[in-house]
């Protein structure tokens, strides 16, 4: 991947949760330039462990050769649902740039709490790699996790994509996309 190039381009997903049994993920592929050039939706289970499936299934529904880079808004998603950025770039071969702005202390305790016995789960999020902050141009700290790309490129493209605010634009956006379609009629069910 050439981080200077100019069509470079990103998926960034995101999600829109409320108390329904199902969380929207919305993908949206940006240019470099700050150009839309696609969107997805799909569902996963609130409290399930289909968020890695649900960003595999954007890849698949995008069917694009030209995404250089995931940019995931957050790993924890939809209640404890977690995204593997690992596997996500296992099975695609596109790294992974996790973003979240506000540090956390850590939910292991959390997690067993309120999934006593879910092993799976717990090996899930004692995988991920620990989110190193990040002070953007504008003052902001984010938080990355850089998989399958150095963390001195990860930021380089999480700056290259901020206008302004904390979050690069295609988490931004696709959290917007996501929002309206939950708001606006989303069926509710996990997969579509």
């Amino acid at each position: 991947m050439h981080i200077a190039k100019k069509g470079l381009r990103v998926l960034g997903i995101a999600e829109s949760f409320s108390s329904r049994s199902t969380s929207l993920l919305a993908g949206v592929v940006m240019r470099k330039d700050l150009r839309i050039d696609g969107v997805a939706v799909t569902g996963v289970t609130v409290g399930g462990m289909d968020a890695t499936e649900g960003v595999l299934a954007l890849v698949r529904d995008l069917d694009r050769k030209d995404i250089n880079c995931i940019f995931l808004g957050g790993c924890i998603i939809a209640w404890y649902n977690i995204i593997d950025p690992q596997e996500v770039l296992h099975r695609t071969g596109l790294p992974v740039v996790v973003v979240t702005y506000r540090k956390s202390e850590g939910i292991h305790d959390k997690i067993e709490a309120l999934f006593p016995g879910d092993s799976r789960r717990l090996s899930c999020y004692d995988s991920l790699e620990k989110p190193v902050p990040v002070t953007l141009p504008s003052g902001h700290v984010v938080h990355l996790r850089a998989v399958g790309i150095g963390l001195p490129d990860a930021t380089r493209l999480c700056r290259d994509f901020i206008l302004d605010g904390r979050l690069p634009e295609p988490v931004r956006v696709a959290r917007l996309v996501a929002r309206a379609v939950m708001r606006h009629g989303f069926s509710g069910q996990a997969g579509n």
